[in-house]
């Protein structure tokens, strides 16, 4: 199942296998690094067609300061906050308590449920862009804030819950046990013994969750039409002209637009190891 390690005493292979990853990760890393290239040239070397040679001057400043000077990109970074912080928090609150409870009590129906949640992931979202835009528009939720982020939590929820409901039902039946001897209700049980222990996995859904959420493309632009509430993914869209494109602003405003995630993924890095440490035995 797992790849076989090259012995050391296999040079050539050993070559080729470093060779060929090392072309990989090239290959994977031009794009992402001809993005950060334009982004540092001028509006006068792009239009030359210089795109793959060295900038004749970095104007990185100049291009970075511009995309929130000269562009409204500023607004678009407040609206994507505005909408994927709310649906991070509402899936991880949603998942968890779906479920603990889909993997610890047991109830007519059960099964069918979380068929429900697993099935829904299988649905392509283009088939369901003319049903929700209907129900927007029916609620009177198009177009605003709301509308994005009721319908990423409810789209994301299904693979949270089954996320956390594996999760949940793998931690050791003696702890619920117990919490149950010692007259805990439910909801401690939920508060004081799985939640610590289920931080890991609430740190890698918050992770997965707000990078969907705030990478969103295709929703921003089926339920928001103004500026006003576009997120960044379709507001980046505006920074091209009818005639002429600033390409170098695009690609600075599409680092910055890059940089959200990451700064996500090594804040929640300090909670996997927290979470791995609680219960740990001492002495």
């Amino acid at each position: 199942m797992y790849p076989r390690p090259i012995p050391e005493h296999a040079p050539l292979r050993r070559a080729a296998y470093v060779s060929l990853v090392a072309l990989v990760l090239v290959l994977w890393l031009l794009p992402l690094m001809t993005v950060m290239m334009t982004s540092l040239r001028s509006f006068e070397e792009v239009m030359a067609g210089n795109y793959w040679g060295w900038p004749k001057s970095f104007n990185l400043v100049e291009n970075y300061m511009a995309v929130f000077t000269q562009t409204a990109m500023a607004k678009y970074f407040l609206n994507s906050l505005i909408i994927t912080l709310p649906s991070v928090l509402g899936v991880l609150v949603l998942s968890t308590l779906t479920g603990y409870v889909l993997s610890r009590h047991r109830f007519p129906g059960a099964n069918l449920m979380f068929a429900l949640f697993v099935g829904g992931n299988f649905l392509p979202a283009q088939i369901m862009m003319i049903p929700v835009r209907d129900l927007m528009v029916s609620l009177d939720l198009y177009d605003t804030f709301y509308a994005l982020i009721v319908f990423h939590i409810a789209f994301q929820t299904g693979f949270a819950t089954l996320f956390m409901r594996n999760f949940i039902a793998a931690l050791p039946d003696e702890l619920f046990q117990a919490a149950r001897s010692e007259g805990a209700s439910p909801y401690q049980t939920l508060r004081y013994v799985v939640v610590p222990l289920v931080r890991p996995a609430l740190a890698a859904l918050a992770i997965l969750t707000f990078t969907f959420v705030w990478n969103d493309y295709f929703w921003a632009i089926v339920l928001t039409q103004s500026d006003a509430v576009k997120p960044v993914t379709a507001g980046l869209n505006n920074l091209r002209g009818e005639w002429v494109s600033a390409w170098n602003l695009v690609a600075a405003a599409t680092v910055m637009i890059a940089i959200p995630p990451v700064v996500m993924f090594f804040l929640m890095q300090r909670h996997f190891i927290a979470g791995l440490t609680v219960g740990a035995v001492k002495g």
